[in-house]
């Protein structure tokens, strides 16, 4: 049986209690931002998006040969609802997860999972060292370069957009403008 619906603060506690390593929290932070931009721009339930992306990698840290496969088990011993559940493991679909992602939800956490670490990669080397500044295009012309933040799976933000019928550009833009909203929690803000 599932119990009340989580809070933002229930899914921040929870990301804490499995992850102390401050990169992996500000990931999560990044996640759950983009998640949340991209749902008002869709008119889809922003709490909701964003609980999900916060939550996304919460067994990364303390259980990465077990990652999307202990979330599952964590949630569901939680008594969070099945949709969460589901959304928070298809991100990892074809890479530790059998789930494929199949709502507008789930296809959009599987394309900017990875996609928030490539942006959050091309900020860091920017003089400002901030995504305030940056533009899809910068992103872009990184994007080419294989050796540029190789952990980044472009065949995954590719797959990913063309789930969801996005133009890549378009995707890319979204997801600065949601780190954006988040920029200076996430140590990519204007120094």
């Amino acid at each position: 049986m599932e119990g009340p619906m989580p809070t933002r603060e229930d899914a921040l506690a929870l990301l804490k209690e499995f992850n102390d390593n401050p990169a992996l929290v500000n990931h999560a932070l990044a996640v759950e931002a983009v998640m949340r931009h991209i749902a008002r721009k869709r008119g889809r339930n922003e709490e909701e998006w964003g609980l999900v992306g916060l939550i996304h990698d919460l067994d990364y840290e303390k259980f990465p040969e077990r990652h999307c496969s202990k979330t599952r088990e964590i949630l569901e011993q939680r008594g969070w609802p099945q949709w969460i559940v589901r959304a928070a493991v298809s991100h990892g679909w074809g890479i530790c997860s059998a789930e494929e992602p199949t709502t507008d939800l789930e296809k959009t956490l599987y394309a900017i999972d990875e996609l928030t670490g490539l942006v959050a990669a091309c900020a860091l080397v920017r003089p400002s060292k901030s995504v305030m500044d940056l533009e899809a295009a910068s992103v872009k012309k990184k994007w080419k370069m294989k050796a540029f933040a190789a952990g980044a799976n472009r065949e995954i933000i590719a797959k990913g957009a063309e789930m969801l019928g996005a133009d890549l550009t378009e995707l890319i833009t979204d997801a600065i403008m949601g780190m954006r909203e988040v920029a200076s929690q996430i140590g990519l803000g204007l120094r």
